[in-house]
């Protein structure tokens, strides 16, 4: 059985969660040939001071709305 983790930045609504399981879920599908049912989503909501990139803590960019415009895929972790 596939089991999928998913870490993020603590903030994300159950609606945008829900979204990107069942969008995971139907590529395991797709590219496994799994059963929708033996697919597993697990989500870890991580505290923006414990997650940092390039050496900044999240919290830190947080104060600073431009610092994360533009950043790339990782800009909203």
């Amino acid at each position: 059985m596939p089991t999928i983790r998913v870490e993020l930045l603590e903030g994300r609504t159950p609606e945008q969660k829900r979204a990107l399981a069942e969008a995971l879920t139907e590529a395991t599908v797709r590219t496994l040939g799994s059963s929708p049912g033996a697919v597993d989503v697990l989500f870890f909501d991580v505290p923006r001071h414990n997650w940092a990139t390039g050496g900044v803590p999240w919290s830190d960019k947080a104060a600073a709305p431009s610092a994360s415009a533009g950043t790339g895929a990782r800009s909203n972790a």
